[in-house]
């Protein structure tokens, strides 16, 4: 710790400098200014900022390692063109926030460029302190650059808000083999690109393989080996360009604004009882969960008792399924349910008199923003005046101001401790299940009750709704056997814990959102068995228990192992899958020619069909060309039939790569080929057709090196056009060959 100290006091953190490139250019626009301690065991950056955890002086390392990026870049000249890329650590924004940064922009030098970069690890921490940043930031004329975008699914749930100009894709996107989820990251990412003009910038490019994967996601910056590792000054070998970023739209400071009051001039309203709010309400949280972990939501709840038990279990489903959930009101705590962020709202805050309910995804947005009208009388008939917004402007607007007021994530115990211990904490119910009826210990009811649940083979569970973490407060000698586990280990435990990586979230969400609505649902999950974690799939069927006036306060689950009936159906879709495979195959070759793997006449022809019903349709024209090569035969006969199948594969080739994507070919057999070029102008069609047969001919003479010998074949062509030659294929067909035959004629 003494050598931390001294290492601050001294001042002798210092940056090395990563270069960016442009892809297209191939000019370094940027530096990322990296921080290194001093010779000795503080200087690698991780043991440095471990050190400063440890000894409570991490603001002062951060802002330590700000200033000697800055004067680092200066004294290397990494002025404009260039920009520098500074990072900030996540865990200091509540740190005034940043009080250097001002002192620091006004003695920059003004060619001095600064984009700060923000890590996903301060999304969910300290929202409403990252968002100030961001404005602090914003006003010092700087940008913002989102890192390690798609380390966490909470960087694309926060991207709208934070409204980056630079998007910096975490480097396994570019060195993972693609799959569904880098494939979700890439539609968040260039959805916000082409939004706001938003440049993406990938890291960790380190082979011509990863910058080919960059440019295919979208990538127009790149940043890693390949180009350069970390130095003290500029690159000696590239080019110097220039770092242009968006002229994002400002939506200004929201910290003071009310959601409601960031509707539009102008927005119509409509009028409603409380009632059609929840349901509302509703459908928004609904819609929240099957956008699921890239989605952000943010409530007003008015008064801490509106807030109620079944609110509380619904948002408690919901912050399990989407990315980040917070719910204010007066009287409201930091976390008003199990991973629900809050903040309690002051007596003259604007959205105190508001229903607020947020919804803001990478490809879905929507506001229910409402007003009290202040009417007496009970609380269902009261009146609102509200309006329901998909515009993504307002929506980001409304949730910007919402998260402004979200405090800090409360502290957590730390390793090696535990947090005092709660009812819906321990091992085993501490009261008895409420809304169904509870037998005396003894009695001819309890035993009759508890020697049918032992007969049954399926698994039954009671879980109490009415706590926070809905505990299991019975369970049968059945759901024992089928989990794995004693009943004293499961009591008082959540049935989560039987799920693993591989249970389907979906499905899980959906059993939340059932839950938390009072609804009937039937799941089918991979579970894991006792201590051994052997995998069994588990049929679920979850039905809700009330008390007298309607209100749920346990559900019951019955529950079967249903895993060989499972491994069936995956062998009956695996049997099913091999013979679409082979019906595919066969379908392959009965319309492709195997040796060029273009169509067949069959399939031309039936293509074609519908060609000239769309020209029908469209007025155009289609025109069908005859190709005969002319001097294959000897070629054949001179080299044999190998030489001439290899001719005839490269001739094809040559033919598909002049012809439009739309534009149909195929090969008749022997050294014959079709083609048909949908969409001509009526006017000009057969001119267009006659210029493509000129330079189809033309790639056709064109020598070409078979089996080590050169050979010039070369093609007569024969055009026909509909409607002028015909309107069905086989007329079209004939006179594209008479013409052929006629052009060959005349050759000879």
């Amino acid at each position: 710790m003494a050598a931390l100290r001294e290492v601050l006091r001294a001042g002798t953190v210092r940056s090395v400098f990563q270069p960016i490139v442009h892809l297209d250019s191939g000019t370094v626009v940027a530096y990322e200014a990296l921080a290194r301690g001093p010779e000795g065991p503080l200087r690698a950056p991780d043991v440095l900022f471990a050190a400063a955890r440890a000894g409570d002086c991490l603001a002062e390392l951060d802002e330590a390692c700000r200033a000697a990026a800055f004067r680092g870049a200066v004294a290397a000249g990494l002025l404009a063109p260039l920009t520098v890329f500074v990072n900030v650590e996540p865990e200091v924004l509540d740190a005034a926030p940043l009080s250097d940064l001002l002192a620091i922009a006004e003695t920059a030098p003004r060619d001095l460029r600064v984009v700060m970069e923000i890590t996903e690890r301060a999304l969910a921490a300290r929202p409403a302190e990252l968002l100030r940043t961001v404005e602090r930031v914003r006003e010092l004329g700087w940008g913002i650059a989102l890192d390690d975008v798609g380390a966490d699914s909470l960087s694309l749930a926060f991207m709208p808000l934070l409204r980056p100009d630079v998007v910096k894709l975490d480097l396994r996107l570019v060195q993972d083999r693609p799959g569904p989820a880098i494939a979700e990251i890439m539609n968040a990412v260039n959805a916000h690109a082409e939004r706001s003009g938003a440049v993406v910038l990938a890291e960790g490019i380190e082979t011509e393989e990863h910058l080919a994967v960059a440019r295919a996601l979208g990538a127009t910056l790149g940043q890693g080996w390949l180009f350069g590792r970390p130095a003290e000054g500029a690159s000696s070998v590239f080019g110097v360009g220039e770092l242009v970023l968006p002229a994002l739209r400002d939506t200004g400071s929201t910290a003071s604004t009310s959601p409601f009051a960031c509707l539009p001039a102008g927005t119509a309203l409509r009028t409603s009882p409380k009632a059609l709010l929840i349901e509302l309400s509703k459908q928004l949280e609904r819609e929240a969960a099957r956008v699921g972990e890239t989605c952000v939501v943010a409530s007003t709840f008015q008064d801490q008792r509106y807030f109620t038990e079944p609110t509380e279990r619904r948002y408690t489903a919901l912050a399990e399924a989407v990315g980040f959930v917070c719910a204010l009101g007066e009287g409201l705590g930091d976390e008003p349910a199990p991973g629900v962020r809050g903040a309690s709202l002051a007596p003259d805050d604007p959205a105190l008199g508001e229903w607020d309910v947020v919804v803001l995804g990478p490809h879905f947005s929507a506001a229910l923003l409402a007003r009290d009208l202040g009417d007496d009388g009970p609380d269902a008939e009261r009146r609102f005046e509200f309006a329901l917004t998909y515009h993504r402007h307002t929506v980001v607007a409304a949730a910007s101001a919402l998260l402004s007021r979200v405090v800090p994530r409360p502290a957590r115990p730390a390793p090696g401790t535990s947090a005092p211990a709660t009812a819906a904490g321990e091992r085993r119910a501490t009261t008895a299940p409420r809304g169904l009826p509870t037998p005396e210990p003894g009695s001819a009811a309890d035993s009759v009750l508890h020697r049918a649940l032992a007969a049954t083979t399926s698994g039954v569970t009671i879980a109490d709704v009415t706590q926070p973490q809905q505990p299991l407060v019975y369970v049968n000698h059945a759901f024992e056997v089928l989990s794995g586990y004693r009943a004293d280990e499961l009591l008082g435990r959540n049935c989560r814990f039987l799920q693993g990586p591989e249970t389907d979230r979906a499905a899980i969400a959906r059993m939340g959102i059932a839950v938390a609505t009072g609804q009937e649902i039937r799941e089918t999950l991979l579970n894991h068995r006792g201590a051994s974690r052997e995998a069994w799939w588990n049929e679920v069927y979850l039905a809700p228990v009330t008390d007298h006036d309607g209100t749920v306060l346990q559900y019951i689950g019955v529950q079967h192992d249903v895993s060989d009936r499972m491994a069936a159906e995956r062998a009956l879709i695996g049997e099913r899958d091999r013979a679409q495979s082979y019906l595919a195959q066969i379908e392959k070759l009965a319309y492709t020619d195997p040796l060029t793997g273009l169509a067949n006449r069959r399939r031309l022809e039936e293509q074609i069909e519908v060609a000239l019903w769309d020209a029908r349709v469209a007025d155009t024209s289609v025109a069908v060309l005859f190709v005969d090569l002319d001097g294959f035969k000897p070629v054949n006969d001179a080299l044999g039939h190998a030489a001439g199948d290899e001719l005839l594969v490269r001739t094809a080739q040559r033919l598909r790569a002049r012809l439009r994507r739309g534009d149909l070919l195929a090969r008749l057999g022997g050294d014959e080929f079709l083609i048909a070029l949908p969409a001509l102008s009526r006017h000009v069609g057969q001119l267009e057709a006659q210029v493509v047969a000129q330079d189809l001919a033309g790639a056709i003479a064109q020598p070409v090196v078979v089996h080590g010998t050169e050979v010039r074949v070369t093609a007569s062509i024969g055009i026909s056009i509909s409607p002028d030659d015909g309107d069905t294929v086989g007329e079209l067909l004939h006179a594209a060959d008479l013409r052929m035959y006629t052009r060959k004629h005349a050759l000879r």
